[in-house]
Parts: structure tokens; sequence; C-alpha cells
């Protein structure tokens, strides 16, 4: 097959500009075959090289004595003790899951978990974080349902325990949904697989499923905008197939057992391109490859079709060449390809040969490291507006407004379809603030939440990347856990946008200095930018993925409040109802600023919390819809009624961070207030809990009918 001459149509359908078309050029010191045209396309779009993102992200917090391996690699690596450690990452597939909703999402949970497993980790825990358009827009029906299926046909079939996650509407993502994942597995500390290679003439070998022509130029579809040519780019979507995953993970984590391998790569955005030239610029080498080796389900594949399908459930690994027999042997034992497609090279050379023709003949430094490097102009978000007073309304009502609506309704009807128990290790799994496993065969356990309130971000980015932090880091202390580390996933719009890049800059400002004061590093992530339907962009949304630990020896806070426990709120409240659920969903406004975060009070109370768990029955964080919101889950949760005592309705619904309401026993309240007065945190007695209502100052209602109204209204939105 003739390839196509190399136009300026064509240069631009590949997402390359003018300025580094010219560089290609230079680097070249010639026009570009077609397949170096398209590697040159898959390593510098955004999903990959992260060109607009990287100067900023290099500011984050990385490090700590807790981090055995920070960003860079497939996933991020923290000690737990006892020579154990936990591996994870978030990713996003927002473009795939917007034009096929199922695969898009299935293959993002497939993408993720490949992550883990190739780090040598066995993944034990899976969320997710899901931001959908309004209720009512004619395709969120089709997306809900769509995704949710995708996820759970993939992460059931695989046999990995979902606990935790979030979902969200906002008419900002009508034209472009956000499908987050998130996956962590377990590794021994001293065996964590890297995927720089090492040593020249070293074979490169393929592994695992077949390649076809499914998500070729996926990498590349998904750092653009969406147009009216959305339904065009339904072959860029990969296709999954979860039992291959199985059997790949079985097999690389068998033949990591064995000595053979020397790096490994999974095969993600851009497949074989960006797993090659990841290895070899990690190692300091070139590849070459002969595609003629690679296993192909399709006739007649193009070397460039090849180098940028993204089909599922592959890896690349360099061979230790003693080993192959032993090697092959698994991967026979596993009924999955294992080809020798190519080695090691001492020169920086990218060679791709296609039955004995030369298809591409590259500098492989350039590829990944020496990609594009923009510090694209940016403004500052403008403060907010003073908000316009607030209209009293009654607390029940207010309450039965917010607990019907999508956003803040019980979630059972999405994780009900998930497989929450599988490998019977899931002590708290989903509906609570964070899902708890247990560390299998020791006492330790693992809590994991991922969070995000993106009117806060928007409105002051600055803040709201501080909060979403901040409210991971509470959830976390919620449950007993200790913050550990934290993974992002960054979806914003437009880059090229100033007003979009500030919100971008502000939002990774706020989240470093958060990271840095709470102790949470950053070890992982992902950016997702583009995120814009005909020029509308989705609101600002930072995802944060955090990790704690209960340590052996440890309790969690995992119990229920019961019939006359005492309510207590610990940290200060002011009343701050800008940006609130209570504004949003009542009201129907968007306006004042975000409530402001103080980290010292947020590790000040966080600390508190864990420290005094022994007397604290129950536990939950407030955020969305304030004290109001976070008493009637509680008591939801415990089948019991709670009456709150305060009448004051920014008192009641106002989003002051750094704050927990608590459930105890009244010889327990006191040593509280005891312990609380040594450490310098805020407490008071704001209600109990006891008999079958809710009262909200002097308004009062059933909790059994509140509860059916809590838990039925997704399906009736949705269902």
């Amino acid at each position: 097959m003739q390839d196509p001459a190399i136009t300026e149509d064509l240069i631009a359908a590949h997402g390359i500009n003018a300025d580094e078309y010219a560089e290609i050029l230079n680097i070249m010191g010639r026009e570009p075959t077609f397949t170096e045209l398209g590697i040159f396309s898959a390593m510098w779009n955004e999903h990959c090289s992260y060109k607009s993102s990287k100067i900023h992200l290099k500011t984050l917090p990385t490090t700590g004595p807790q981090v055995i391996c920070g960003p860079g690699e497939n996933a991020g690596v923290v000690d737990i003790g006892d020579g154990q450690a936990v591996v994870f990452k978030m990713e996003s597939h927002n473009h795939p899951s917007y034009i096929e909703p199922y695969q898009g999402a299935a293959t993002g949970v497939g993408g993720i978990l490949r992550d883990v497993f190739t780090m040598g980790a066995r993944p034990i825990a899976a969320m997710n974080a899901l931001s959908f358009g309004e209720k009512d827009h004619p395709k969120t029906r089709q997306l809900v349902h769509g995704v949710v299926e995708g996820i759970g046909g993939y992460g059931n079939c695989f046999g990995v325990p979902t606990v935790g996650g979030e979902v969200r509407f906002h008419p900002a993502y009508n034209g472009n949904c956000l499908v987050n994942a998130f996956a962590a597995g377990l590794a021994d500390a001293d065996s964590i697989f890297y995927s720089a290679a090492s040593g020249v003439g070293r074979p490169v070998v393929y592994l695992g499923a077949k390649t076809g022509r499914d998500g070729v130029g996926g990498a590349t579809m998904a750092s653009a905008e969406f147009d009216d040519s959305i339904e065009e780019k339904r072959p860029t979507v990969q296709v999954g197939d979860p039992f291959t995953e199985k059997r790949l993970m079985e097999a690389c984590l068998e033949l990591m057992q064995t000595g053979a391998v020397i790096s490994i790569q999974d095969m993600g955005a851009a497949g074989l391109t960006c797993s090659a030239v990841e290895m070899g610029d990690k190692g300091g080498l070139g590849i070459r490859l002969d595609l003629e080796k690679v296993p192909q389900r399709e006739e007649n594949m193009t070397a460039y079709e090849m180098m940028l399908s993204e089909s599922q459930e592959r890896m690349l690994m360099v061979l230790d060449p003693a080993k192959e027999a032993e090697a092959r042997a698994v991967f026979d034992k596993w009924d999955l390809d294992f080809a020798i497609v190519g080695e090691t090279i001492a020169e920086d050379r990218f060679l791709i040969m296609h039955n004995n023709v030369t298809k591409a003949d590259m500098p492989l430094s350039k590829l990944s490291s020496s990609a594009p490097e923009y510090d694209r102009p940016w403004v500052p978000t403008e403060a907010p507006a003073p908000m316009e007073p607030v209209s009293a309304v009654d607390p029940i009502e207010a309450l039965k407004t917010l607990i019907s609506s999508p956003n803040y309704c019980a979630r059972n009807w999405v994780y009900e379809q998930y497989d929450t128990m599988v490998m019977a290790d899931t002590v708290e799994g989903p509906g609570w603030g964070a899902g708890v496993i247990r560390v299998h065969g020791t006492d330790k356990m693992l809590a994991f939440t991922a969070d995000v309130t993106p009117r806060y971000v928007k409105a002051n980015p600055i803040e709201g990347g501080k909060q979403a932090v901040a409210e991971a880091y509470r959830n976390l202390c919620a449950v007993g856990a200790k913050p550990l580390a934290t993974t992002d996933n960054l979806n914003f719009g437009n880059p090229e946008k100033p007003a979009i890049m500030g919100q971008f800059v502000g939002a990774i400002q706020g989240i470093g200095r958060a990271c840095e004061t709470l102790d949470m590093p950053i070890v992982s992530g992902n950016v997702s930018l583009y995120n814009e339907t005909d020029g509308q962009g989705i609101l600002p949304t930072p995802t944060i993925g955090a990790v704690g630990l209960i340590a052996a020896g440890e309790e969690p806070i995992l119990g229920r409040a019961r019939e006359g426990h005492m309510a207590l709120l610990i940290g200060d409240t002011a009343g701050h109802l800008g940006q609130t659920a209570l504004l949003a969903e009542v009201f129907k406004r968007e306006d004042g600023d975000a409530p402001a975060v103080d980290l010292l009070a947020e590790r000040r109370n966080g600390e508190f919390i864990r420290a005094n768990r022994d007397v604290i029955k129950a536990c939950t964080d407030l955020s969305d819809g304030g004290l109001a919101l976070a008493a009637f889950e509680m008591a939801c949760a415990s089948g019991v009624g709670v009456q709150i005592d305060e009448t004051d309705q920014a008192m009641l619904f106002g989003e002051d961070q750094a704050r927990y309401l608590v459930a105890c026993n009244f010889d327990q309240a006191e040593a509280l207030f005891i312990a609380a007065g040594q450490a310098d945190v805020p407490i008071k007695s704001v209600g109990r809990f006891t008999g079958n209502t809710v009262k909200l100052g002097g308004s009062e209602a059933s909790l059994e009918a509140l509860s059916e109204m809590h838990e039925n209204a997704f399906a009736g939105h949705f269902a």
C-alpha cells in the first residue's frame, strides 16, 4: 500500500502545528515518512508528552520517606511497612467514553489495571470518578448506563473490587463526560519492576493479545476538542477483553518470578510506539522493531497501523536472553502471544522495519524527553464578585432537595453494579467517605478515596485545588487511616486559552501547597486537556485520589451512630455559603467565593481524629451540604434519627473546611472535649442521634421517608 503524501492537511490532521513540524524537519534533516509522522504525532500530542503541563507539574511535591517511586513510571509506589508497598495511579478515559461509553470506560479500567500489574503488583482495589452532563440532557442517560456497565463489565470479570469513587452532574459536562479510573495493587517493596531498558542486543518481546486496528490514533484524538464530527472518531476507541487481561496479569506476575524481565511496559496510549520509546529513552538506548513479527489479528496491517494501534491487553518487555525458553513457556501456558519483535541497540535510533523495508528511522531521544514543552500564556482567575444575599428556606425542604438531586442522592444504583467484595478483603465498600481493604494475611488495612469539587476550582482555582486534597485527607482520617500519598487526574479545557491555563496553574499551586502541608506527595497521575465541545469547556476538575494506611494494631473508625449518641462537630464553622450545594441545588445559583482552606487546621484536626479513634464510634467529614447533609447521611447509614440543634441556615448548610461530625457516648464525648482543649481543636455539641426522625432546627421529617427518597432517587433519574 502506497503511503500518502505529507501535506499541510495531513500534518494538521495529526495535531502537529507549523512550529512543531519545522522542528521535526530540523531533527530529521528531511521530510518524515508517513509512519514517522504518525510516531511524532503520537509522542508529541498532549496526552503522551504533557507539553502544556509539565512545566507546572514539576512544581508538585513528589518525594518523602514513604515514597519508593514517584511520577515517571507506570504507577507510583509507596512503602506500607513490613517489606510491602502499595502501587497506584489514576488515569482518564474521557474522550473515548463520550464517543463509545461502554468500551471507553471498560478499556479505561483495563489500562489502569495494567499500569499497576506491570510494576509487579497484584491489583487489590479500584475506584472511579465520573462527571456527566445535566440529567435531562438527551445523551446523559445513555452515557451513565454505558459507562457504569463498562466499568462493571471489565472490573467484575477481571476480579478486582471497586471500593469507592464519585459521580457528579453539571451542564458543563454535556458535551464531554469525564471517566477517571483508579487502581491500586500490592507488591514486595524490593520487587518492583520498572520500564527503563538496559543492555545492548537484548530481545524486545511482545506479550499478550494480538494487534488490530482498534484505537489507531486514540492518543491524538484524546488531545483534541470535539466538534460535530465526533461520531467519525468511533474507530479510535479501543475494544477490551477482561478475561484476556486477567490471563495477561497472571502470566506477567508469574514471568516476573523467573528473573527473565529486564524491563516491562504496558502498551497504553500510542501503543507499541509509546511503550518502545519510553523503554529506550529511560534506559538511554535505541530500539529496533521488525513489524512482520508482531502478532496481528487483521490482514494487511501497515507499519503505521501497527505502531499506532491501541489494541488492549498488550505488554512490551526487554528479556534476559538466557531465560527465553522459560519465559515463552509461561505465556504458552496462559495461551497468550509471546513474540520477539526487535532488540535494544546502542545507537540513539528508533528503527522500524517491515518486511525488510525501513518505515521509520528516527533519533529516539527526541521523541520522548525532548518533546515540545510550552509555557503557555495564562491569566489568573478573577476573584468572584461578592455574593448576593441568600433567602431563608425551610431546612428540611432544603435537605429534601439535596438528597433527591442526582449529585447528592445515594449512589447504590451505580456501585451495586460493581463487584465490591471479590478477593474477600473489603472491610468498607462504596457509599462511605473512603473504601477500606484489608492487606491480605496481615492486620494492616489500606483506605482509598477520590475527591474534587469543581465549582470551587472554577471560582477560585488555588483554594479549589487545596480543597480537593484536603477533602481526600479528611476522608482518610475519618476512617482512621494515616494519609500516605496522592495521585491526580487533572481534567481541564483547552490550554491554549489563557483563562483555562490560568485555572490549571492555580489548581496546581493549590494542590502543591496542600500536598506539602498534609504530607501527601503526588506519586503518579494524568493530565487530560482539551475537554471541550464546540468551544465549551468542562468545569476544571482536578480529581485527587488518595491512599491511607491503618497500621497493624490500629482500629479503623468504621462504626455507625446508635441511639443516644451525641453529635459533636470538630472544627470551626463560620457559615460559608459561597459556591455551596445549597446555592446550586436549592437556589440554582453558582456565585460567591470557594471556602478558604486552612491547611494547618486540616492537619491538626485530622491528627486529632486519628489520635482519638478509641472514643469515636462514628465519623464523617463535612463537605458538600455542610452539617445538615453530613448529619442526615450518618443517620441514614446508622438507621437512627438525628436532632441537630442549630437553627441558622448558614451554620447548617455552610461548607467551611477542616470539619468532622463525630458520634459517641456521653462519657466519650467528655473525654473528647478534654482532649480537644489540650490540642487546641475546636469542638462543640450540635445535637444527638435519637428516635426515627431528622430534626434540623425547628423542622422535622421521618428518617424512613427521607432515606427512601435518598436511596431511590438515582434509579428514579436513570434506571
